[in-house]
C-alpha cells in the first residue's frame, strides 16, 4: 500500500481539533452523517492509490505536448480524473438541485488533499473545473447552469480560469480582452490569454473558459471588467461547433509537465462568442470567489505534495545505512539515527501537520461563514479572509522548503529520478507563484486584511489566540508553549502597531516594503497557535489517543516552537525598524 498522506493525521486535525463533523448539523448538509463522510474519504484514498498515484511519474516522463493544433496529454489522465468525477467531487460544493453533491467545503477540501498528494499533476484538472463550475452555479443564469454544469461535473468538459494576458499579469486593471454586444444577447470576444492551466487538451470534448474581458465603453480599471463563459466549442442540438478559440501552443515548464498551461487566442476569425455571467462590470468580484477557493486549494496542493515527499524521505531514512555516531565509530547506523536527519524530518512533519491543521480550520470557517448560525457568519467570514493569504503563501513557500529537505534526506539519490522527490520539487515550485505571488499576498494581508472592518478580523483572531493560550496556561505540560506563544503574539501586535505608524508617517510604499516578511511573521504565529490548539485536544482527551501518538505530536510541537517560532525574533527586530532598506536603496545600484 502506498502512503502519500496520513489518514490518521487528516482525521485528527479535521475532526478532533477543528470539529468539521459539526457542519453536518447544518440544514444544508443534513443528508450526510460522519459514517458517510468517512466512507467518502476512504473511497478517495482508494482512487488516489489505484488511479492517480500510478501515473504521476508517467505524466512527467511522457509530458503533454502540442502538435497539429492539438494538446495531447497522458492517455490514462481521462479515466483518472473521471474517477474523481464519479464520486461527486467535481460537483461537491454545488446543490443537489444543480446536480452537485452538496458537501461541506471542509470535507471536500480534505478529500482533495488526498488526491493532490496522490498526483499533484492530474488532480488540478478536476479542481480547476470545480472552481469554474462553482462560478457558473453561483452567478450564472439558469440557461448557463443547464448548459454547462452537468458536463463539467462529469468531466466531459474541462473548466478554466482565463485571467492573465501578455501585458496584464497580476495587474488585471490593464487587461485588453474585449467583449462587443451581439444582437442575440451574447458577446463577440477578442483577445489573448496566457498561462491558462488546463487551457486545452484531448482528454475532454470541450473546454469552458471563465474569461475576464471589458465590454465596449466600460469604465477603465478593474471597475470595468466583466466575466464571461467562453467555450472552445458551442453546443447546439447535441453537436459541437468551433467557437474561434485557438491554442497557439503550450508552455514548457520546470515542473507540472503533465498539467497543461496554454496560450489561447480568442476571436482571431471574428467569430468567438461569450456569454455574460451576472451583471456587467462585476466580473472581478465574481472571479474572486474562484480565486479565493483556488488560493486555499494551492495551499492544500503544496501541503499534500510535501506530504508525499515526506513519506518517501522517512522510509528512505529508515532503510538507508550510512555513517556512524561520533561516539561509536564501529557500528554503522540507519541515517534516521543521525540527529540532523531527524531535524530535517521534523521540519517536514511540523510544516505538513501544522499546515494540515490550518487548512482544516479555514475550510471549516468557510462552511460556517455560509451555512452556520446567522449571528456568527460575519466573524467566520472575516477570519477566513484574514487567513487566506497565510494558507496560500505560507503553505506554498514552506512546501517547497519541505520537499527540498526531503531531497536532502535522500542525498544524491534524491537528485536522481530513481525517486520521485526531484519531480515533487519541480512540481511544487510554482505554487508560490500561482494565484498571486507571495509579495502580493503579503501586501494583501498587511495593507488590506488587517484593516478590514476597522481591524475587526484581526480582533477576532487575537481572541482565538487568547482563548487557546489561556486554556493552555491551565495545563502544566502545555504552559511553557502557551507562554512562548503569548510572548510572540504580543510582539506581533507591537509590530502591527509599528507598521501602521509607518504607514501614517512614511506612506504606503514604505509601509508595504517588507510585507512579505510580515506575512512570514504572522504565519509562524498562526501555525504555532494551530499546534498549541492541537496539543490541547490530546492532553484534554488522553483516553482517545495511544502513547505513541501523544509522543510524536509532543515532539513535533516542541520542534516547531524551538526551531520555527523562534524565527519571529529576528523578523520582529527587522520589522520594528523605521524604514526598510529595500525602500531606501536606489534602483540604480543594480
Amino acid at each position: 500500500m502506498t502512503t502519500f498522506l496520513s489518514k490518521r493525521n487528516l482525521r485528527f486535525f479535521l475532526f478532533d481539533v477543528f470539529k468539521a463533523q459539526n457542519t453536518l448539523d447544518f440544514d444544508h448538509f443534513k443528508e450526510y452523517d460522519l459514517e458517510a463522510v468517512n466512507m467518502l474519504l476512504d473511497s478517495t484514498f482508494d482512487i488516489g492509490e489505484k488511479e492517480l498515484y500510478p501515473i504521476y511519474r508517467e505524466m512527467d516522463k511522457n509530458k503533454a505536448y502540442f502538435k497539429d493544433g492539438k494538446v495531447e496529454v497522458h492517455p490514462k489522465l481521462k479515466e483518472a480524473v473521471r474517477a474523481i468525477a464519479d464520486i461527486g467531487l467535481i460537483g461537491a460544493l454545488d446543490s443537489f438541485e444543480n446536480g452537485g453533491s452538496q458537501l461541506p467545503y471542509s470535507i471536500t477540501n480534505a478529500a482533495l488533499s488526498i488526491l493532490y498528494a496522490a498526483n499533484p499533476n492530474a488532480t488540478p484538472y478536476a479542481t480547476l473545473t470545480q472552481g469554474a463550475a462553482n462560478l457558473i452555479a453561483s452567478f450564472g443564469s439558469e440557461e448557463l447552469k443547464q448548459k454547462y454544469l452537468q458536463k463539467m461535473y462529469s468531466w466531459d468538459w474541462q473548466g478554466t480560469m482565463a485571467l492573465t494576458e501578455p501585458e496584464a499579469g497580476s495587474a488585471l486593471a490593464d487587461l485588453k480582452s474585449s467583449a462587443s454586444p451581439l444582437e442575440d444577447g451574447s458577446y463577440s470576444i477578442k483577445g489573448q490569454k496566457i498561462f491558462i492551466s488546463s487551457g486545452d487538451h484531448t482528454a475532454v470534448d470541450n473546454v469552458v473558459h471563465l474569461l475576464l474581458a471589458r465590454i465596449d465603453g466600460a469604465p477603465s480599471g478593474t471597475k470595468g471588467i466583466s466575466l464571461f463563459v467562453v467555450p472552445k466549442h458551442l453546443e447546439e442540438n447535441g453537436q459541437l461547433t468551433f467557437n474561434d478559440v485557438t491554442t497557439s501552443g503550450i508552455y514548457g515548464k520546470m515542473g507540472q509537465k503533465g498539467y497543461v498551461a496554454a496560450h489561447l487566442m480568442f476571436g482571431e476569425g471574428n467569430n468567438c462568442k461569450g456569454f455574460l455571467i451576472g451583471e456587467p462590470h462585476k466580473g472581478l468580484s465574481y472571479m474572486f470567489q474562484m480565486m479565493n477557493e483556488a488560493r486555499i486549494g494551492t495551499g492544500t496542493l503544496s501541503m499534500a505534495t510535501a506530504s508525499a515527499a515526506y513519506h518517501i524521505a522517512v522510509q528512505y531514512a529508515k532503510d538507508r545505512t550510512q555513517g556512524t555516531h561520533p561516539d561509536n565509530k564501529k557500528v554503522p547506523v540507519k541515517i534516521i539515527e543521525h540527529a540532523d536527519v531527524r531535524r530535517m524530518l521534523l521540519f517536514q512533519k511540523s510544516y505538513i501537520e501544522g499546515s494540515m491543521g490550518l487548512i482544516s480550520y479555514t475550510s471549516v470557517l468557510k462552511d460556517y461563514s455560509e451555512f452556520g448560525p446567522e449571528e456568527d457568519r460575519k466573524k467566520n467570514h472575516l477570519l477566513l479572509e484574514l487567513l487566506t493569504p497565510v494558507v496560500k503563501s505560507y503553505c506554498a513557500e514552506q512546501g517547497f522548503t519541505s520537499v527540498n529537505q526531503a531531497m536532502q534526506v535522500l542525498g544524491g539519490a534524491g537528485y536522481t529520478d530513481d525517486f520521485p522527490i526531484e519531480q515533487y520539487l519541480r512540481d511544487t515550485r510554482v505554487n508560490s507563484i500561482y494565484e498571486g505571488t507571495t509579495t502580493i499576498h503579503g501586501m494583501d494581508l498587511l495593507g488590506r486584511k488587517l484593516a478590514m472592518e476597522n481591524g475587526l478580523a484581526l480582533k477576532y483572531f487575537a481572541e482565538e489566540l487568547t482563548t487557546t493560550i489561556q486554556e493552555a496556561m491551565a495545563n502544566e505540560s502545555c504552559r511553557p508553549f502557551a507562554e512562548e506563544l503569548a510572548s510572540a503574539s504580543q510582539e506581533l501586535q507591537q509590530c502591527i502597531q509599528q507598521q501602521f505608524k509607518m504607514a501614517q508617517e512614511k506612506g504606503a510604499r514604505a509601509f508595504l516594503a517588507d510585507a512579505s516578511l510580515f506575512l512570514e511573521y504572522f504565519s509562524l504565529v498562526t501555525i504555532a497557535w494551530v499546534w498549541l490548539k492541537s496539543m490541547l485536544e490530546i492532553v484534554n482527551n488522553t483516553e482517545k489517543y495511544e502513547e505513541f501518538f501523544l509522543r510524536e505530536k509532543q515532539a513535533t510541537l516542541q520542534y516547531f516552537f524551538d526551531y520555527e517560532l523562534i524565527k519571529t525574533k529576528s523578523l520582529h527586530l527587522k520589522l520594528m525598524k523605521k524604514e526598510a532598506l529595500t525602500y531606501q536603496v536606489s534602483s540604480d545600484i543594480f
